[in-house]
């Protein structure tokens, strides 16, 4: 069918008018990342979003590139709930990754595309206050151990006001997922996390999550089951259920603490997509999963 780019422009301007000056928080990670030209798509949908009169700011994670440097050095790498185990060399890695290597990359393709980004990691004007997580308790062989994750962290404290300085200047903030514990102690905390922490702090109009599937999935072996709405109140016997699982765990449970802290929607979506971005928030069908919280439809 020959795509009508009047129409395209008169579905998207609702949206336009109704997100214009807002804030939207965008998580970019998983294998997208790793793909060039996917990576270049979302940047140039990430600058779009600022010339037509909205404030995104990126979180990345980089969980595909941390593993492959670690098996490149010959470590293992260990998850426990979708969350690495991170030792004191898994966490020089992370960092090493995260804001030495993907961070900079972003912020350059930002540039390229039109925009002006400025990277920082949480650590950068004490953006990110947080605490060492708590051992967590899994079944290993129908036995339950405590499972010690290291140097991985919850956030306490989000301070905005170097992001809002940037962002009233128009620059687009490009953030990495390394916090500080209040001693200094840089902590790993996973990236869809910080995400929702980010957006619930800002008050933002949009969280978006972007991974490797089309969104939640009834069945993870097939890709056309996608959840297209799920209410935050259904997430926890979701994952009762075995329904949210893995990876989709952490994403799933950020969701539902933005949406309570005030984050109007959240939307899973497949990175993969070319213009992803666009075509969930402009277009009425949208590509993903949104989140949200009964009676704010």
């Amino acid at each position: 069918m020959t795509l009508n780019r009047e129409n395209v422009l008169i579905e998207a301007l609702p949206y336009i008018r109704d997100f214009y000056d807002s804030i939207m928080v965008i998580k970019v990670g998983g294998h997208a990342m790793v793909n060039p030209e996917v990576m270049s798509d979302i940047i140039k949908d990430v600058v779009l979003l600022r010339f037509i009169g909205i404030h995104p700011i990126i979180v990345h994670g980089g969980g595909p590139e941390i593993s492959e440097k670690m098996k490149r050095m010959g470590k293992e790498s260990q998850f426990v709930g979708g969350l690495r185990v991170t030792d004191d060399e898994t966490l020089e890695i992370a960092r090493m990754v995260l804001v030495g290597n993907i961070n900079t990359e972003i912020v350059a393709l930002i540039g390229k595309h039109g925009g002006k980004g400025v990277g920082l990691s949480g650590k950068d004007g004490k953006t990110i206050i947080a605490k060492k997580k708590p051992s967590q308790k899994v079944m290993i062989e129908d036995v339950e151990h405590e499972v010690d994750l290291g140097w991985v962290g919850d956030t306490e404290i989000i301070n905005t006001e170097l992001i809002n300085i940037l962002v009233k200047e128009d620059y687009i903030p490009v953030i990495s997922p390394i916090a500080m514990d209040v001693n200094g102690k840089a902590l790993n905390i996973n990236a869809d996390t910080v995400a929702g922490d980010i957006a619930a702090a800002l008050k933002a109009k949009k969280l978006i999550l972007m991974t490797d599937v089309p969104g939640l999935l009834k069945d993870v072996n097939d890709r056309s089951s996608r959840i297209s709405r799920v209410a935050i109140e259904d997430i926890e016997d979701m994952v009762d259920s075995g329904l949210i699982s893995g990876g989709m765990i952490p994403k799933m449970r950020s969701a539902a603490t933005s949406v309570t802290s005030g984050v109007e929607k959240i939307h899973i979506i497949n990175g993969s997509v070319s213009h992803s971005i666009l075509l969930e928030l402009f277009t009425d069908t949208g590509i993903g999963t949104m989140v949200f919280k009964r009676g704010d439809e």
